[in-house]
Protein backbone atom coordinates (compact mmCIF):
# COMPACT_ATOMS: atom_id res chain seq x y z
CA UNK A 1 0.00 0.00 0.00
CA UNK A 2 1.44 3.39 -0.87
CA UNK A 3 1.22 6.27 0.39
CA UNK A 4 1.64 9.98 -0.08
CA UNK A 5 3.36 12.86 1.94
CA UNK A 6 -0.14 14.29 3.05
CA UNK A 7 -1.78 10.99 3.74
CA UNK A 8 1.19 9.88 5.77
CA UNK A 9 0.80 13.26 7.99
CA UNK A 10 -2.63 12.78 8.07
CA UNK A 11 -2.57 9.08 9.56
CA UNK A 12 -0.11 10.47 11.52
CA UNK A 13 0.05 10.50 15.69
CA UNK A 14 -1.66 12.98 17.78
CA UNK A 15 2.39 13.78 18.52
CA UNK A 16 3.84 13.35 15.65
CA UNK A 17 0.79 16.17 14.15
CA UNK A 18 1.71 18.33 17.03
CA UNK A 19 5.62 18.20 16.14
CA UNK A 20 4.77 19.15 12.69
CA UNK A 21 2.09 21.86 13.87
CA UNK A 22 5.17 23.49 15.74
CA UNK A 23 7.60 23.34 12.99
CA UNK A 24 5.18 24.79 10.54
CA UNK A 25 4.13 27.75 12.90
CA UNK A 26 7.81 28.54 13.23
CA UNK A 27 8.11 28.65 9.32
CA UNK A 28 5.38 30.99 8.59
CA UNK A 29 6.80 32.96 11.61
CA UNK A 30 9.70 32.87 10.15
CA UNK A 31 9.08 34.18 6.60
CA UNK A 32 7.06 36.44 7.61
CA UNK A 33 9.93 37.95 9.61
CA UNK A 34 12.27 37.61 6.75
CA UNK A 35 9.42 39.59 4.67
CA UNK A 36 9.56 41.88 6.84
CA UNK A 37 13.06 42.80 7.32
CA UNK A 38 13.87 43.09 3.90
CA UNK A 39 11.06 45.84 3.28
CA UNK A 40 12.56 47.39 6.79
CA UNK A 41 15.81 47.40 5.61
CA UNK A 42 15.38 48.84 2.33
CA UNK A 43 13.15 51.47 3.82
CA UNK A 44 16.05 52.53 6.10
CA UNK A 45 18.18 52.52 3.74
CA UNK A 46 16.42 54.60 0.97
CA UNK A 47 15.56 56.97 4.13
CA UNK A 48 18.86 57.14 5.91
CA UNK A 49 20.17 57.93 1.62
CA UNK A 50 17.99 60.91 2.17
CA UNK A 51 18.33 62.31 5.71
CA UNK A 52 21.95 62.14 4.45
CA UNK A 53 21.41 64.18 1.36
CA UNK A 54 19.25 66.78 3.79
CA UNK A 55 22.37 66.98 6.16
CA UNK A 56 24.66 68.16 3.33
CA UNK A 57 22.38 70.97 2.42
CA UNK A 58 21.09 72.24 5.46
CA UNK A 59 22.64 74.38 7.97
CA UNK A 60 20.83 74.63 10.81
CA UNK A 61 19.81 72.50 13.35
CA UNK A 62 15.69 73.42 13.24
CA UNK A 63 15.68 73.47 9.26
CA UNK A 64 16.83 69.87 9.20
CA UNK A 65 14.96 68.69 12.23
CA UNK A 66 11.44 69.74 9.91
CA UNK A 67 13.38 68.48 7.17
CA UNK A 68 13.43 64.42 9.12
CA UNK A 69 9.97 64.75 10.22
CA UNK A 70 8.63 62.46 7.17
CA UNK A 71 11.62 60.01 7.97
CA UNK A 72 10.01 58.22 10.32
CA UNK A 73 12.05 54.84 10.39
CA UNK A 74 15.50 56.18 9.45
CA UNK A 75 18.16 55.56 11.82
CA UNK A 76 20.33 58.42 10.98
CA UNK A 77 17.21 60.80 11.14
CA UNK A 78 15.79 59.11 14.35
CA UNK A 79 19.24 59.45 16.34
CA UNK A 80 18.99 63.01 15.05
CA UNK A 81 15.57 63.99 16.53
CA UNK A 82 16.52 62.05 19.44
CA UNK A 83 19.51 64.28 20.45
CA UNK A 84 17.73 67.59 18.93
CA UNK A 85 14.76 66.94 21.25
CA UNK A 86 17.02 66.45 24.63
CA UNK A 87 16.78 69.15 27.06
CA UNK A 88 19.24 67.99 29.46
CA UNK A 89 22.21 68.27 26.56
CA UNK A 90 24.47 71.09 28.46
CA UNK A 91 28.13 70.89 26.48
CA UNK A 92 29.79 68.27 23.97
CA UNK A 93 30.38 65.63 26.38
CA UNK A 94 26.43 65.32 26.97
CA UNK A 95 25.69 65.23 23.03
CA UNK A 96 28.50 62.26 22.49
CA UNK A 97 26.81 60.01 25.27
CA UNK A 98 23.19 60.83 23.87
CA UNK A 99 24.57 60.00 20.79
CA UNK A 100 26.15 57.00 21.68
CA UNK A 101 22.54 56.46 23.79
CA UNK A 102 20.49 56.91 20.59
CA UNK A 103 22.69 54.86 18.52
CA UNK A 104 22.59 52.05 20.47
CA UNK A 105 18.69 52.47 20.85
CA UNK A 106 18.64 52.22 16.82
CA UNK A 107 21.17 49.41 16.34
CA UNK A 108 18.32 47.79 18.94
CA UNK A 109 15.76 48.46 16.34
CA UNK A 110 17.53 46.87 13.80
CA UNK A 111 18.18 43.58 15.28
CA UNK A 112 15.15 42.89 16.67
CA UNK A 113 12.82 39.83 15.73
CA UNK A 114 17.18 38.59 14.23
CA UNK A 115 17.37 36.36 17.59
CA UNK A 116 13.68 34.29 15.98
CA UNK A 117 15.10 33.43 12.93
CA UNK A 118 18.70 31.99 14.32
CA UNK A 119 16.31 30.01 17.13
CA UNK A 120 14.73 28.87 13.71
CA UNK A 121 17.53 27.47 12.48
CA UNK A 122 19.16 25.89 15.59
CA UNK A 123 16.17 24.27 16.85
CA UNK A 124 13.77 23.02 14.34
CA UNK A 125 15.79 20.40 13.76
CA UNK A 126 15.96 19.13 17.00
CA UNK A 127 12.20 19.39 17.21
CA UNK A 128 11.86 17.06 13.90
CA UNK A 129 13.98 14.63 14.83
CA UNK A 130 11.99 14.06 18.52
CA UNK A 131 8.92 14.02 16.03
CA UNK A 132 10.78 11.24 13.91
CA UNK A 133 11.96 9.40 17.28
CA UNK A 134 8.78 9.03 18.43
CA UNK A 135 7.20 8.15 15.10
CA UNK A 136 9.20 5.48 15.23
CA UNK A 137 8.75 4.41 18.49
CA UNK A 138 4.83 4.07 17.46
CA UNK A 139 6.07 2.25 14.39
CA UNK A 140 7.81 -0.25 16.63
CA UNK A 141 4.68 -0.47 18.77
CA UNK A 142 3.05 -1.55 15.64
CA UNK A 143 4.70 -3.60 14.73
CA UNK A 144 4.17 -6.09 18.16
CA UNK A 145 0.57 -5.76 17.60
CA UNK A 146 0.54 -6.99 14.48
CA UNK A 147 2.80 -9.88 15.33
CA UNK A 148 5.17 -9.32 11.98
CA UNK A 149 8.09 -7.28 10.70
CA UNK A 150 7.12 -7.33 7.21
CA UNK A 151 8.11 -4.23 5.21
CA UNK A 152 4.20 -3.35 4.50
CA UNK A 153 3.91 -3.42 8.39
CA UNK A 154 6.75 -1.51 8.81
CA UNK A 155 7.80 1.24 5.97
CA UNK A 156 4.84 3.16 6.64
CA UNK A 157 5.43 3.64 10.17
CA UNK A 158 9.30 4.92 9.39
CA UNK A 159 8.20 7.09 6.54
CA UNK A 160 5.60 9.04 8.80
CA UNK A 161 8.02 9.54 11.25
CA UNK A 162 10.70 10.48 9.08
CA UNK A 163 8.32 13.24 7.67
CA UNK A 164 8.93 15.43 11.05
CA UNK A 165 12.57 15.52 10.20
CA UNK A 166 12.09 16.81 6.63
CA UNK A 167 9.82 19.16 7.90
CA UNK A 168 12.44 20.43 10.92
CA UNK A 169 15.36 21.04 8.41
CA UNK A 170 12.81 22.46 5.92
CA UNK A 171 12.05 25.01 8.26
CA UNK A 172 15.96 25.72 9.43
CA UNK A 173 17.39 26.15 5.82
CA UNK A 174 15.91 29.22 5.25
CA UNK A 175 15.95 30.47 8.39
CA UNK A 176 19.49 30.26 8.60
CA UNK A 177 20.33 31.84 5.26
CA UNK A 178 17.38 34.66 6.02
CA UNK A 179 19.00 35.24 9.36
CA UNK A 180 22.85 35.55 7.97
CA UNK A 181 21.92 37.57 4.96
CA UNK A 182 19.40 40.06 7.11
CA UNK A 183 22.46 40.22 9.99
CA UNK A 184 25.09 41.17 7.34
CA UNK A 185 22.86 43.97 6.45
CA UNK A 186 22.29 44.86 9.78
CA UNK A 187 25.69 45.09 10.74
CA UNK A 188 26.25 46.98 7.73
CA UNK A 189 23.29 49.48 8.47
CA UNK A 190 24.87 50.01 12.61
CA UNK A 191 27.97 50.74 10.74
CA UNK A 192 27.13 53.51 8.91
CA UNK A 193 24.88 54.26 11.69
CA UNK A 194 27.61 54.46 14.28
CA UNK A 195 29.95 56.69 11.87
CA UNK A 196 27.80 59.24 10.68
CA UNK A 197 26.98 60.07 14.50
CA UNK A 198 30.40 61.61 14.65
CA UNK A 199 29.11 63.78 11.65
CA UNK A 200 26.02 64.19 13.94
CA UNK A 201 28.40 65.01 16.56
CA UNK A 202 30.17 67.49 15.13
CA UNK A 203 26.97 69.49 14.14
CA UNK A 204 25.49 69.43 17.21
CA UNK A 205 28.83 70.98 18.71
CA UNK A 206 29.24 73.63 16.31
CA UNK A 207 25.37 74.34 16.17
CA UNK A 208 24.79 74.28 19.86
CA UNK A 209 22.33 76.91 20.24
CA UNK A 210 19.70 74.47 18.34
CA UNK A 211 20.08 71.69 20.59
CA UNK A 212 17.47 70.62 22.85
CA UNK A 213 14.41 73.02 21.51
CA UNK A 214 11.51 71.59 18.91
CA UNK A 215 11.43 74.63 17.33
Amino acid sequence: MQFSGLELILHAGIIVKCVLSVLLLFSVISWAIMFYKWRFFSVVRAENDKFIRFFRLEKSLSGLFKMTKSLEISTHAKVFRSVYSDKYLTDSDDVRRALKRYVDVENSRLENYLSFLATTGSTTPFIGLFGTVWGIMDAFRGIGTAGSAALSVVAPGIAEALITTAVGLLAAIPAVIGYNYFLSRCRQLIMETEDFSEDLYGFFVKKPSGGGSNS
